[in-house]
C-alpha cells in the first residue's frame, strides 16, 4: 500500500519481498476494511473499483457461538447495500494481488530475503547488498529484521497455537458447515479455546482452531508428540481436544482437505515504541504485531502505510533538504504511537477475554461489545455506550432474542 501511495505522486520506491512471487504461499483468511481506515486508504490509493469487484458484502454476517453451537449473538449484512459505511470482507490473497498489480513494472524485487539492516542505509540479502536509500522502511513482519536496527525488544508468545485448515468448495463437500457460516464468518467459543470458520471468496471455508498452548514451539514433534503438519494426525488429535465440542464442529474436522499450518500467536509488548533513527522506520506487523482477535491488524496497518506516504509526499514536495524527511517521518512516528497502542490494548484485552475468562464465551459477550464499542467512540461517552450496550442485551434477552439452539 506504501509504495502504491507513493508512486501515484511520482516518488521512486523498490520493495524488496522474501517471497518469489505473490502466489507464493496461501495467505490465511478473509479480511474486513473499516470505513475510516482500510477502505479510506484503499480509496486514497485510487483502488477501490478494483477492490469492489473482489469485495463480499455477504460476507459481514458473523455468529458467535458456544462449543454447543447455541447462537450467542449474530450479525447479519444485506448484500444489496454497497456503500462505505459497511465492513465488506476480502481474502487476503486477493488484496495482495490488487495491491501488487497497481505498481509500476519492475517495482517489486522478488526473491530478496533481508539478513540485515547494515547502518541506516544499506540493506543485506541473502545474495546481494543494496544502498542509497533516502528512507528505509520494515514492512517484514513480526520477525522483522528491520526492527532490530531499532529496538532489541522482541515479541513474546502469548500462549495460544492454533491451526489453520482449509475445507474446499464447501457448499458441495460439507454443505451443514456452508449453511452454518452463511457466507460469512462463525466463531465458537469454549474457555481456553476458540474455532473460527470464515467463507473464501473461491468457495472454500478457512478454518483456524485455537487454544492455550505451553511454549511458541508447541507443533514441534518432540513436544507435541506427532507430525502437526499430517492431517491424519492433526484429525486425531483435535477430534480429542474438542471432544466435548457439537458434532458439527467435528464435522470441520472430517472434512478438511490439504496440509494443516500450525502456527503460534505473538505479540510486541502494549506500548511498544522505539527510539527514532534518522533513514529508518517501521509500519504494519513489523511495528505492532497482535493476535486477529480484534479484527483491526489489517486496518491498522494500511493507515500505517497512509500516513507514512503523507509524511514522505509532503517531505518531497520541499525538496528533501535539511532533514526535512526525517522530521516529517519522526512525526510520523510519534502520532502513530498512541494510535497503536490504542489497537494493541484492544487487542490483548479481547485476547484475554476469549482464552482466559471462566465462563467464556456466555460470560464475556458484553464486555467484548462494550470493548468494540469504546474502542470506536469518544472516552467522555464511554459510560453511555457501557450502558447502551447492557441494556440492548438485556432487552434482547428478555424479548428471546438470544437463541437457545440453532435449527
Amino acid at each position: 500500500m506504501l509504495a502504491r501511495l507513493l508512486s501515484l505522486s511520482n516518488i521512486q520506491v523498490t520493495v524488496f519481498e522474501s517471497e518469489s512471487s505473490h502466489t507464493f504461499r496461501s495467505q490465511g483468511g478473509t479480511l474486513d476494511l473499516h470505513t475510516d481506515t482500510g477502505l479510506r486508504a484503499m480509496k486514497e490509493a485510487k483502488l477501490w473499483d478494483e477492490f469492489s469487484e473482489h469485495a463480499r458484502y455477504d460476507g459481514q454476517y458473523i455468529a458467535w457461538t458456544d462449543k454447543y453451537n447455541n447462537e450467542l449473538m449474530a450479525m447479519g449484512a444485506d448484500n444489496r447495500r454497497q456503500d462505505a459505511q459497511e465492513r465488506p470482507e476480502i481474502d487476503r490473497s486477493r488484496l495482495r494481488e490488487i495491491l501488487t498489480n497497481s505498481l509500476p513494472d519492475g517495482t517489486v524485487k522478488w526473491g530478496h530475503k533481508l539478513k540485515h539492516v547494515l547502518g541506516n542505509n544499506a540493506l543485506v540479502f541473502e545474495n546481494t547488498t543494496e544502498y542509497g536509500f533516502d528512507l528505509i522502511v520494515g514492512a517484514d513482519g513480526t520477525w522483522s529484521k528491520v526492527r532490530k536496527s531499532l529496538t532489541d525488544i522482541e515479541p513474546e508468545f502469548t500462549g495460544i497455537g492454533l491451526y489453520e485448515l482449509n475445507i474446499p468448495d464447501a457448499e458441495n463437500t460439507a454443505p451443514e458447515l456452508s449453511k452454518l457460516v452463511n457466507r460469512g464468518s462463525v466463531f465458537a467459543g469454549a474457555e481456553g479455546k476458540r474455532l473460527s470458520i470464515q467463507q473464501m471468496g473461491d468457495g472454500s471455508l478457512c478454518v483456524y482452531t485455537s487454544e492455550l498452548r505451553e511454549t511458541g514451539d508447541w507443533m514441534a514433534p518432540e513436544n507435541c508428540g506427532y507430525d502437526s503438519t499430517n492431517l491424519a494426525a492433526v484429525r486425531k488429535v483435535l477430534h480429542g481436544e474438542y471432544e466435548d465440542w457439537d458434532d458439527i464442529y467435528h464435522g470441520v474436522f472430517d472434512k478438511a482437505a490439504g496440509r494443516p499450518k500450525p502456527r503460534s500467536l505473538y505479540m510486541l509488548p502494549v506500548g511498544f515504541k522505539w527510539q527514532h533513527l534518522r533513514g529508518v522506520t517501521i509500519i504494519g506487523d513489523a511495528a505492532h504485531v497482535m493476535t486477529p482477535f480484534a479484527g483491526e491488524g489489517v486496518n491498522v496497518a494500511l493507515t500505517d502505510a497512509l500516513e507514512l506516504s503523507r509524511a514522505i509526499i509532503a517531505a518531497t514536495e520541499k525538496g528533501l533538504g535539511e532533514g526535512v524527511l526525517d522530521r516529517g517521518v519522526e512525526a510520523f512516528e510519534k502520532s502513530m504511537f498512541p494510535r497503536m497502542e490504542k489497537v494493541c490494548r484492544l487487542t490483548a484485552e479481547l485476547t484475554d477475554d476469549y482464552f482466559h475468562t471462566p465462563g467464556a464465551p456466555q460470560s464475556i459477550m458484553a464486555r467484548v461489545m462494550t470493548r468494540h464499542a469504546k474502542f470506536s467512540t469518544p472516552w467522555v461517552l464511554h459510560p453511555l455506550v457501557t450502558a447502551g450496550v447492557h441494556s440492548w442485551l438485556f432487552w434482547r434477552n428478555v424479548l428471546g432474542g438470544n437463541r437457545q439452539a440453532r435449527d
